[in-house]
């Protein structure tokens, strides 16, 4: 089988998928699941989306890549939108969040080297995520990602998250930047306290340094705004995003403010695919589905729906004990029962979730998902909880 001929870098369910229409996967025996993973936050509007294959046709036939050493007019066009969707000034794409992190890595050392030789210590957050390539991985606050790839890059300095003391003890005149996540998600969807994000964004502006949000998974609408900081009132130097921007095809952008766009220049970073023609179209299309066509201004009210339904299923299950998280970018966190035991069970009843640690079930249905997907979506997992609570 050609599934020998894939490196084993991740434990796959067995089935192999081949179709996908709107909130449905199908596998090669014509098998229905019901997807709350959406790609992990990537499949925003779902699978196969009319507009997007309509995007992806017609752009295919006119312009799919040239070299950045040449203007395109959808990166313009997409980089002209996303600029005045928020508050930053430049944008730089790429091509994965991982790519847009170590881009802002690169940006914070040489803002920090511009003031000083020694400005070049960049703290990060204890249980986050920020992708698996060298830098973006020396500043992921999980050990279990980094231990076998040791040493990793140096002054790279952790801190726990939400602890304002542990924060204000380690940052000095030598941080560059501090890079971190509104929302943690494979943290177990831990959402970013208002005092400490406060004390971080008012010692990066004494000590110079830059703020950095890692807004891949929870960004492009996710939490019901487009750019996640814009639900926490602190506004960061630079914003990293991917996943979700491209409604399944690959895409990543960093953007800046003020000092920090000034900061890169040519020969400095680059790229060969990023900010290709065909990608930036489908990110349009995207944006234009998500933001003019009003599923952005739905997100929190599908939230709110959808929490106190799982609200109800507590009284009745005690094994849920919380939920974290905002918008579509959702936690159910579970006492007694461990998140690879549901998430097994649950593709066994053709229900797809992911796991954040060992007691926490990420709910990430796509954004356009209906009130009578969603209720669907509860069945599912009270099916699953009678199951594993027997």
């Amino acid at each position: 089988m050609a599934k020998k001929d894939i490196m084993h870098t991740y434990g796959r369910f067995e089935p192999v998928f081949n179709k996908g229409k709107g909130i449905y996967l199908y596998d090669e025996n014509d098998n229905e699941y019901l997807d709350f993973v959406s790609g992990i936050a990537v499949n925003t509007l779902g699978h196969c989306h009319p507009k997007i294959a309509e995007t992806l046709k017609n752009q295919g036939q006119t312009l799919i890549h040239l070299s950045n050493l040449y203007w395109n007019d959808k990166q313009n066009n997409l980089a002209e939108k996303l600029v005045s969707l928020g508050e930053h000034d430049s944008v730089f794409f790429c091509n994965s969040g991982t790519e847009a992190n170590e881009a802002a890595l690169k940006l914070a050392r040489k803002h920090g080297k511009s003031i000083s030789a020694s400005k070049n210590k960049i703290i990060y957050m204890k249980n986050s995520f920020h992708g698996r390539t060298m830098g973006a991985l020396s500043v992921t606050g999980q050990g279990k990602y980094q231990e076998q790839f040791k040493p990793l890059i140096g002054a790279v300095v952790e801190c726990e998250y939400n602890s304002i003391e542990d924060f204000n003890s380690k940052m000095d005149g030598e941080v560059c930047a501090v890079i971190m996540e509104v929302i943690q998600g494979e943290g177990g969807l831990i959402q970013v306290e208002e005092e400490f994000l406060k004390n971080v964004r008012k010692l990066c502006d004494e000590k110079e340094a830059l703020l950095i949000f890692d807004e891949v998974q929870c960004g492009a609408g996710r939490l019901g705004t487009f750019f996640a900081y814009q639900k926490f009132g602190v506004v960061p130097d630079v914003v990293t995003m991917a996943k979700g921007l491209g409604g399944g095809f690959p895409i990543g952008a960093m953007l800046s403010k003020g000092k920090a766009s000034s900061v890169l220049v040519p020969g400095d970073h680059g790229t060969t695919f990023g900010g290709n023609p065909l990608a930036c179209a489908v990110a349009l299309t995207v944006i234009e589905e998500v933001v003019d066509g009003g599923i952005l201004a739905e997100v929190d009210k599908k939230s709110e729906y959808f929490c106190s339904k799982i609200e109800k299923l507590m009284a009745r299950h005690k094994s849920i004990e919380k939920i974290n998280g905002m918008g579509l970018l959702l936690g159910v966190k579970l006492s007694g029962v461990e998140s690879k035991d549901f998430v097994a069970k649950a593709f066994e009843k053709g229900f797809l979730v992911v796991g954040a640690g060992n007691n926490v079930v990420r709910v990430i249905p796509p954004l356009n998902v209906t009130y009578e997907e969603l209720d669907k979506g509860i069945e599912k997992i009270e099916e699953v909880l009678e199951e594993l609570e027997k």
